[in-house]
């Protein structure tokens, strides 16, 4: 048994690979937004950052309830001052829309969270698969990129306001074998499952969708999570209303699955425990991954012993909180530890 040091370790994992096998995805613009801008004046600039930070702070919590809190409606105030920078795109079309990104800097968004008390989803995230059905002039049929492109856009456009990465079936030989329209318009929580097992997801979101006599809308959503299903049923003036709910009720139920309160002090001491680590490579993977979690500072190899690694934890969030976004890696399966001082055991998988 010994003891090595953060620094050490870094230097012996320098240059190795930090990827780990994971359905969850690496948001790499969820501090920055796109929004539509009037001009290039000071005051529709002023009024493009408030709308981009709004987007940036749905985001981050997973929810347009963060809006309401009266700390960062105070920050939309000033959300100008917030921006790290922008730039100008104007949209090739007749139109000639121009737009503007704007990034805001990580740091003080995450402060900006903690302060008020919201909920914080990290850039970790999984991915949602999505299959709906829609039942129109010509019958049913899948939604797809070849028979509705226009709809297909708009689903990933509004997953991409939320923050959620988002999977859209092959609609193959192999799907059209696991799932028939009809199974899937009947929303068979079994059969939609098992269909989806071969997308490698955890998270599934299902629709079907009608149009009526008077051009309303009815459909119904259901989104399904290991042992969970949540339903919900649509009434609505057009598709993309629809489209909307469905991606609202999936990262609502997502967040609420992986979005934690920081705070805004950090905790030290939360012992991590990782056996089934052999090689270098398993300890750099490991640690760099961890401290990839926007709430958690750092990850310090405090001990090794045989293929056990002990970590202590510097973060913003006790353990239990933690919990959901490490167990998004598959390869860090929750075992249970004898050992007193450990909070948080895993079994690193090969």
């Amino acid at each position: 048994m010994y003891r090595v040091s953060r620094q050490v370790v870094a230097f012996l994992f320098l240059g190795l690979s930090v990827a780990l096998a994971s359905d969850a995805a690496v948001l790499r613009d969820l501090y920055s937004a796109e929004v539509a801008v009037a001009d290039k004046s000071q005051e529709a600039l002023a009024v493009g950052s408030q709308e981009a930070l709004s987007e940036v702070l749905v985001k981050v919590s997973g929810s347009n309830a963060a809006l309401e809190n009266p700390e960062l409606q105070s920050a939309l105030g000033r959300a100008r001052s917030l921006v790290q920078q922008y730039a100008y795109v104007r949209e090739d079309s007749e139109s000639g829309k121009l737009w503007a990104r704007f990034e805001f800097d990580q740091s003080v968004i995450s402060k900006l969270v903690a302060q008020a008390g919201v909920p914080f989803w990290t850039a970790n995230r999984p991915s949602v698969l999505v299959w709906v059905v829609v039942d129109g002039t010509q019958g049913k049929m899948f939604l797809n990129r070849e028979s509705s492109p226009e709809m297909m856009q708009k689903v990933e456009e509004e997953f991409n306001r939320r923050g959620v990465p988002v999977q859209f079936p092959l609609y193959d030989l192999n799907d059209s074998a696991a799932i028939s329209i009809d199974e899937l318009w009947r929303l068979n929580a079994h059969v939609v499952t098992a269909a989806s097992q071969r997308y490698n997801v955890q998270h599934v979101l299902a629709g079907r969708l009608a149009t009526l006599s008077n051009g309303s809308w009815v459909g119904d959503w259901s989104y399904l999570s290991k042992n969970s299903r949540v339903d919900r049923s649509i009434r609505v003036g057009d598709a993309e209303e629809f489209l909307r709910a469905g991606v609202s009720l999936a990262a609502l139920e997502m967040s609420a699955k992986y979005a934690v309160a920081p705070s805004a002090t950090v905790t030290e001491g939360i012992k991590l425990l990782v056996s089934g680590v052999s090689s270098y490579s398993d300890y750099s993977r490991i640690v760099a991954w961890l401290e990839g979690l926007e709430l958690i500072e750092f990850a310090n190899v405090e001990q090794i012993r045989g293929d056990t690694i002990r970590l202590n934890l510097v973060a913003q969030a006790d353990a239990g909180q933690l919990s959901a976004s490490i167990e998004m890696n598959q390869r860090l399966v929750p075992v249970h530890s004898t050992d007193p001082p450990v909070q948080l055991s895993y079994q690193w998988q090969k």
